[in-house]
């Protein structure tokens, strides 16, 4: 079995390798190190350096004809994109299109989509469900549901098999506090540095935080079912980001220092994720508890 794994190189894509190397897969990483980072590539993947956006991604498709195609790569950060537009749409966008413009020429057995609860944006219901409105508030955002539709039309033209997964907040080891880094990440390493935690706005909103290893299983899980579908992938329940302050405390040897400051723009104030869908369909559910896996993280980041 032959697996590529676009963003290899990053937080998920380098867990997801490391996962699949160990079920015996031949696993190929697409990734430009942007991102990424080189020690996160295990010697045991094939390593293409590569932008998802050059159209040469489609002939190594051709090439190399993976059964599975796991695309994390993308341009994650709300800030960014809203700095430039262009590049989100560019990563997001185009270089989804070039990956299925792959599996039109050499097809393949699934190909699983990372998406994110971002496609919401400040929906009115209090627990998403995968028949939500979609009404993203971010840039990035939007690139993801343009992705989502291309994928759902390339299924209808083109008979290419797809599963769409929309993760609730994501963090783990080796996520970084910068580019698609989340409020975890970021706090961890200001700890790291003994600095002062900054909290956008009054640290009331509330995320479905879900552990990277939950996340890598889920992706397996997906590549297996049989139909087309989009699932959410998440624990079900929100913590706000005051509540992470005090589990941090809990594991903090010191006081920690924080302060608020102003909301940033685009933004959403709450998300939680119904994910009874993927519980029910995939055979999964997520392994970890916040305040076990906060607490691998935290190991991770302060070598503890």
């Amino acid at each position: 079995m032959k697996a590529f794994v676009t963003g290899g190189a990053g937080f998920i894509g380098s867990h997801l390798t490391d996962s699949l190397l160990d079920m015996g897969t031949e696993v190929h990483i697409i990734d430009n190190l942007s991102s990424g980072k080189k020690e996160y590539v295990n010697p045991a993947a094939v390593f293409h350096e590569k932008d998802i956006s050059d159209p040469s991604i489609v002939e190594l498709i051709d090439l190399h004809k993976p059964d599975y195609i796991y695309h994390l790569a993308a341009q994650a950060d709300v800030n960014r994109s809203t700095e430039c537009p262009y590049q989100d749409m560019k990563t997001n966008l185009i270089g989804t299109i070039n990956l299925l413009d792959g599996c039109r020429k050499a097809p393949i057995k699934k190909f699983i989509f990372s998406s994110t609860s971002a496609v919401y944006g400040n929906g009115p219901d209090k627990k998403l469900t995968e028949q939500s409105p979609l009404n993203p508030a971010s840039f990035y955002g939007l690139s993801k549901v343009s992705a989502e539709k291309y994928i759902q039309l390339y299924g209808d033209f083109f008979s290419v098999p797809f599963s769409i997964l929309r993760y609730g907040n994501v963090y783990g080891p080796r996520q970084t506090a910068k580019g698609e880094g989340g409020v975890i990440a970021v706090f961890l390493e200001k700890l790291k540095q003994s600095e002062r935690l900054k909290l956008n706005g009054d640290g009331d909103q509330t995320r479905d935080f879900i552990y990277v290893q939950d996340i890598v299983d889920a992706n397996i899980a997906a590549s297996m079912h049989h139909s087309n579908d989009i699932f959410h992938i998440s624990t079900g329940s929100s913590a706000s980001i005051n509540k992470l302050i005090e589990l941090l405390k809990d594991l903090h040897p010191s006081p920690i220092d924080y302060f608020h400051s102003e909301n940033r723009i685009g933004d959403i104030k709450h998300s939680c994720l119904d994910n009874s869908k993927a519980v029910n369909s995939l055979n999964w559910s997520p392994s970890f508890s916040l305040k076990e896996g906060i607490l691998q993280t935290y190991r991770s980041f302060l070598k503890k």
